[in-house]
């Protein structure tokens, strides 16, 4: 039997947070059941892997993530402003031949915002 993604975990201080960011900001629902340990952004069915999952770790983050998302849109600007008040935080942001945005999530987690 061939191995499959099932799904993608975030390392947490309070997961239920955590998925309730990134559930708005991808426009997904948090998985019942969620709590300061444990909870999930439910799968897009018709996309296989696509799960997110928060586990609650006793340490902070210390490093830069050594993966990240990278989300694309085409109304740039109203999206980096919809970011920031779900309370993303603004790093770096690059206009070179691919604009993007560096935010970190409210764990501070980094991922990119690119614009089509």
């Amino acid at each position: 039997m061939p191995i499959a993604v099932f799904g993608i975990t975030f390392d947490a201080s309070d997961a239920k947070v955590a998925a309730s960011f990134w559930a708005e900001v991808l426009g997904r629902t948090v998985a019942d059941g969620a709590d300061e340990a444990n909870a999930a952004i439910e799968a897009d069915p018709a996309v296989p892997g696509s799960r997110i999952g928060f586990r609650q770790v006793p340490e902070g983050k210390k490093v830069k993530n050594r993966m990240h998302f990278d989300l694309v849109t085409a109304d740039f600007d109203t999206e980096v402003r919809r970011l920031t008040e779900l309370g993303a935080t603004r790093l770096n942001e690059v206009d070179a031949h691919i604009h993007y945005v560096t935010l970190a999530d409210p764990e501070g987690n980094e991922f990119d915002l690119i614009a089509a």
